[in-house]
Formats: structure tokens, sequence, C-alpha cells
């Protein structure tokens, strides 16, 4: 019986020593995990600041099969919000601030302990990458909650590991995302022709992007200066395509509501004659371009259709990448010219 009442005081004395040991832990907690991530801070944030994508990147989803989300009527933008519940209890999510494609604030309610403050902080790197720092905090932590981070290996352990795996998971599916893309052959149209102001060029095919990407935004530029009307989306039209000398010539070229003479010799003024043809649409990144290209060559002899010897071949861009930073969205139409 001594010897039990010795047992009973030590236990005693190790629960008092434990409690102490709890109640003298900081008062506060932070884990912060900071990531690169392959991808404009614009599609980053779009990704992160609609809730209803967090299951496909979530660790804690990943990790457990029976984990049930509800999403809220409202998940994107600020008040957007969604809850869970797992074995542990019920928690939920809310965005409460945010500065556009740089941060994101969230406050995170768990079970019965305290809020948390959640924040994501978007810094873009010079190459066009993303440095991600997802961040998340307590204060005025009550004994409750210190002893449940202490019994779970501390706030740290807990967190990080999921932080980690989620910020790799949410890279790679937005650099999954940024690559879909669709070739749709919307087959023969009429393509109405008119006015447009152009600059040309030939150069080699490597180097075809950075010609095109000097050239096309000064012809913009002086549309803009001279204060012209447009008629529609900024286009290339393709004179020469030279696989085996490696060359191409082009215009770049933006359609105007009426003829205009221009003041500088290297902007001209061109007109289209509306012409039969063969139009496909590429909704994705410039890079699969090539591929729609090939699908509407193809597409021309396979339904017993021929091409027109000087006829026009066009690619308009519909879509402003700077208003629309992710490439899944752009939106780009090919017309080839072809016999009445």
């Amino acid at each position: 019986m001594k010897a039990f009442k010795y047992i009973l005081f030590l236990v005693l004395i190790l629960i008092i020593g434990l409690s102490i040991y709890i109640a003298v832990q900081p008062n506060s907690f932070e884990v912060k995990r900071t990531k690169t991530i392959q991808a404009p801070a614009a599609v980053v944030y779009n990704h992160v600041i609609d809730l209803k994508t967090w299951e496909a990147w979530s660790s804690w989803a990943e990790s457990d099969p029976n984990l049930i989300i509800t999403l809220s009527d409202q998940t994107s933008g600020v008040n957007g919000s969604y809850s869970w519940e797992d074995k542990d209890g019920v928690g939920t999510m809310k965005t409460v601030d945010a500065k556009p494609n740089t941060f994101i604030q969230q406050e995170m309610q768990f079970a019965d302990f305290p809020k948390s403050d959640v924040s994501w902080e978007l810094n873009t790197n010079a190459e066009g990458t993303t440095e991600v720092t997802w961040t998340i905090a307590g204060n005025d932590l009550p004994f409750g909650f210190k002893a449940f981070a202490f019994i779970s290996g501390g706030m740290e352990k807990q967190i990080g590991p999921h932080y980690e795996r989620s910020l790799n998971k949410l890279d790679s599916i937005i650099v999954a995302d940024m690559k879909t893309f669709e070739v749709k052959i919307d087959g023969i149209t009429r393509h109405s022709g008119g006015f447009y102001l152009y600059n040309t060029t030939s150069c080699k095919m490597d180097d075809f992007k950075s010609k095109m990407q000097e050239m096309l935004p000064k012809v913009g530029d002086y549309v803009k200066n001279n204060n012209i009307s447009t008629a529609g989306m900024p286009f290339i039209s393709y004179h020469k395509w030279d696989m085996q000398n490696n060359s191409v010539m082009f215009s770049c070229c933006v359609p105007i509501s009426a003829q205009v003479l221009t003041t500088e010799s290297d902007i001209l003024t061109g007109q289209l004659n509306p012409f039969r043809a063969v139009k496909t649409t590429l909704k994705g990144n410039y890079e699969n371009l090539k591929v729609a290209w090939d699908a509407t060559m193809s597409y021309i002899p396979e339904h017993n259709l021929e091409f027109t010897e000087t006829g026009p071949m066009l690619e308009v861009y519909l879509t402003d990448p700077m208003n629309t930073p992710n490439p899944k969205d752009w939106t780009t139409e090919i017309y080839i010219a072809i016999k009445e």
C-alpha cells in the first residue's frame, strides 16, 4: 500500500511538472515555408485566392482520405471560405484581405482553439517565377492549445511538412495547368478583310519570336500615339515560311477601321480583300501554335480543298497576355486562304 502511495505521489509530481512545463511555453507560434513556383505571380495568386482549388494540392487532404471539405457559396476573393472535418474536429478557413498578385491574408479556426493568422506573400523573380512564402501564426495561446501542440510534437513538426508538401503539389499543379491546350478546327469560313497598319521583315526561324515581339509593339504604339481607331485584334501575316532554308517573311499587323496615310517609312497601310479560309482556334500557349498550323495544313487536302498560292495566312491574337497571365487561357485564330 505504501509503495502504491509513492507511485501516485510520483505520478502527481510528474503531472504537475508537465503542467508547469506546458504553461511556461511561449504564448505564440509561427510556422513558415517558402517555395519558388515556376509561374507568374498573377497565375499563382489566381489559383490560391480561390479556395476551391485547395483540395487538389492540400497535403492534409492527400494524407487523409476521410477528410470532408465543404465549400461555401463564395470561395474566391475576400470573404471566400470553406470548412473541413476530420477525426480531430471541424475547422474553417476564410480570406479576410488580399492585394492582387502580391498578398493574401486569411483566418483559420480549428475546433475550439483560438484563431490563427495565415498569410501568403508573392514576390516576382527576375526570370518570371514567383517566390511564395506561406505562414501561419497564433498568439495568446491557452493552456489547452499548448498541451495539444506538446502532445503532437510541436506546431513546427505538425504543420511544417504539410506546408512543404502542399507547396510542392501547388507548383506541379499550376505548371501542368499552364501547359494545357486545345486545338479546334472550326472549318470553312469567310474572312471579312479590311485595312491594317503593318511593318514587315524576314529573318531566321529561330529569331522569329524575338523579331515579332520587337515589331508588333511598334505598330501598336503608332496606332495609340496617333489616336487611330482599331478594328480588331493584332495579327501576323505570313508571306513566306521556308523550312528548308530556315527563313520566314512576315508582317506584324493591327487592323484599323479606315485607310490612313502613315508618317513613318517602316509603318505602312495595307488592305486585305475578303477571302475564303479554313479557320482553326488554339486555346493555350503560343508554343503550341505549330500543332495548330500542322492540323490546319493537313485538314485542307484531307477535305479536298485547295490552297491559294498567294492567299493570306494569318495568325490572330485574341488575348493580351498582359491581361491574361495564364497561357492556357490565351486564344489564337489561324486563317489559311483556300480557293473559292
